[in-house]
């Protein structure tokens, strides 16, 4: 859908995604699993090339920035190379509290839940829970100070 049409996309996200929340803008391209697994707050915005593999639930709360490119991964597969081969996955939910500013290329991985009013700088790998109120950077990423 371009960009100009502002109505259709917002249809288009809403028929696609589990909750949208009001004067959310989701830029595109994006990229789901399902959709139906994802919920996003109100007046969050996502911007160009965001990946949200939605095996399970991903929760995105309200006043969310979230920079290009983002990853926000659910799923996971077994480290054993047999059940890999047989293709199972599972997968862990992410949480990512109100008013959270994910800097651009940012990766949450499985499971992870970040608190409200936290930021992750550009770049880093979130692999652990971060507290509400933090300012986190780095592959892993690692609180750096409180906000």
């Amino acid at each position: 859908i371009p960009p100009e049409d502002e109505p259709g996309r917002e249809l288009m996200s809403r028929a696609l995604l589990g909750s949208l929340g009001e004067g959310t803008l989701i830029r595109s391209p994006f990229y789901c699993d399902y959709g139906f697994n994802l919920r996003i707050g109100a007046r969050t915005f996502v911007n160009f090339g965001c990946v949200a593999l939605d095996v399970c639930a991903i929760t995105i709360g309200n006043d969310v920035q979230i920079g290009p490119g983002v990853q926000l991964l659910t799923p996971t597969h077994p480290l054993e190379a047999e059940p890999r081969r047989a293709k199972l996955e599972s997968g862990k939910p992410i949480h990512i509290g109100d008013n959270v500013w994910l800097g651009g290329g940012v990766m949450v991985c499985p499971g992870v839940s970040i608190g409200a009013n936290t930021v992750v700088g550009a770049g880093s790998v979130v692999t652990r829970d971060l507290p509400a109120g933090v300012l986190a950077v780095g592959n892993p990423a690692r609180i750096v100070r409180q906000l």
